[in-house]
């Protein structure tokens, strides 16, 4: 089998082929992640430990060969090894084999995150293009987002520092003895997650801490309408083939060659 032949089945969901590859993936991906969460019930460990033990190593061996199918049927083998799936699918693999250190067996359920190939396997055609909307969107708005959350650090940063003065210089409040503590506290109120272990007690602390509450919610509405407008700029269809030199996905629908590295794109 060419690796032409063996990329459309492992990467492409379009085919008969290539989707019933895909839903037996999906199928092995639950039942290996349902193994792991089984293994860590001590008393069903205990009864079924050699039967588990076995199921894991199945399920390892089989998806360490469809990892390196993947490797051998892209021309540019690094691009998958480097991206986000193929990170997640080698350390969905790793952990089985390094079965000496006990503490790192229970990242095989990292498995479970190479279920998002279902939006691939049934054609859910308008969720994928959200998904890559959703994503060029995000990468467009970095930017903005890093200088909205410097601004936001400054502001945290002082508004701590005012704390600091007049809760603990000067109120000796119980959790201002410091400006670390203080910016901890600001963190806290201007996110409106508020655990309330510490409370200003001055009249100036209170005033400045209502400021900071009113403020967390308009804040945390700017990177929402920042992306929004992303994505409202960036709606363009996505289809779902996966280039066979570099395994980006995310091209127009009617593309022919490869947006990220030019080559042809198989129909």
């Amino acid at each position: 089998m060419t690796k032409e032949r063996i990329h459309q089945i492992i990467f492409e969901a379009d085919t008969p082929k290539g989707k019933a590859f895909d839903i037996a993936l999906l199928i092995a991906i639950l039942l290996s992640v349902l193994v792991v969460m089984l293994e860590s019930v001590q008393t069903i460990w205990n009864e079924y430990a050699i039967l588990l033990f076995t199921l894991e190593w199945f399920f390892t061996i089989l998806f360490t060969i469809e990892y390196f199918l993947r490797i051998y049927s892209i021309k540019k083998p690094f691009k998958y090894i480097f991206s986000t799936l193929g990170v997640v699918d080698l350390l969905a693999i790793i952990p089985t084999y390094l079965f000496f250190i006990p503490s790192l067996h229970s990242l095989t359920v990292l498995r479970s995150v190479r279920i998002i190939r279902i939006f691939r396997v049934f054609q859910l055609k308008r969720y994928i293009r959200g998904a890559y909307t959703m994503q060029i969107a995000l990468r467009k708005s970095i930017p903005k987002i890093i200088v909205f959350l410097l601004s936001v650090l400054l502001l945290i940063v002082i508004l701590g520092t005012i704390m600091y003065i007049f809760e603990g210089k000067l109120g000796n409040t119980p959790g201002f003895q410091d400006i670390p503590n203080s910016i901890y506290w600001s963190i806290v109120t201007l996110t409106t997650v508020g655990y309330g272990s510490v409370v200003p007690a001055t009249v100036i602390g209170k005033i400045i801490a209502s400021l900071i509450m009113l403020l967390g919610y308009g804040i945390i509405a700017v990177p929402t309408g920042i992306v929004t407008a992303g994505i409202i700029r960036t709606n363009k269809n996505a289809s779902s083939h996966s280039c066979i030199n570099c395994s980006k996905e995310g091209h127009d629908e009617d593309a022919k060659f490869c947006k990220y590295c030019g080559s042809k794109i198989n129909d």
